[in-house]
Formats: C-alpha cells, structure tokens, sequence
C-alpha cells in the first residue's frame, strides 16, 4: 500500500507563506513526476504544479506561477511546495500526488496513480 503523508497545511494570513511537505512511502525517483493539487469547497480538483523526476522541468497553473515553488528530495522521498504571497483564493484541500512510472502529466487529474489525504489551507483577508 503506497502512502502520500502530507503536512505543513494551517492558517495564514493573506500575503504569508507556507511550505507544505508529502513524504511518500515509494521511492519518487521511480515515478516518472510528481505534483500538487487543490480543491475548495464545491470546486474541482484542479492541478497547481508538477515536478519531473528525469528532467527536473516543472509545470504550474497561471494562477500560482510566480509564486509556489515545487521541489523533490530523492533522498528523502518527499515532495515540497513552498507558496509565497498566498491570496484569499488559494485556500483549499491540498493534495499531494504520485504519478505513473512512465508517461503522464502530473497536473491532470487522470494521470495520477496515487493521492494522499491532503492538508488544508486557510488564508484570512
């Protein structure tokens, strides 16, 4: 059974930062990327940003590029998401996901092999 433990979500207040991290229990160097999603309350899920393990490329929606930053430590099997000049709109469920060994775009939905449980996010005005 493959587990995604996220942690690091709390409350902020707009313009704040957090760092949310997702330590897998499955080397992440065999995936061929990994990513972050989010969901608000009758939203749906949608991709925020992906990192790939071979090229390093990432990939962020518009709406937090700029501002979050990606990253992966092999080593550690953990995946990180730093998020600066947090808005009122980036509160959410935030989810941490686990791609195929081959292939796939860690931002779509259908793509994704693996989920964790989320950590949640609250930004106040």
């Amino acid at each position: 059974q493959v587990q995604l433990v996220e942690s690091g979500g709390g409350s902020v207040q707009a313009g704040g930062s957090l760092r949310l991290s997702c330590a897998a229990s499955l080397y992440t160097s065999s995936r061929h990327c990994m990513g972050w999603f989010r969901q608000a309350p009758g939203k749906q899920r949608e991709g925020v940003a992906a990192i790939y393990t071979n090229s390093g490329r990432t990939d962020y929606a518009d709406s937090v590029k700029g501002r979050f930053t990606i990253s992966q430590d092999n080593a550690k099997n953990t995946l990180y998401l730093q998020m600066n000049s947090l808005k009122p709109e980036d509160a959410a469920m935030y989810y941490c996901a686990m791609g195929p060994r081959y292939g796939g775009i860690c931002t779509n939905y259908y793509d994704i092999v693996y989920w964790g449980k989320g950590t949640l996010v609250n930004i106040s005005s």
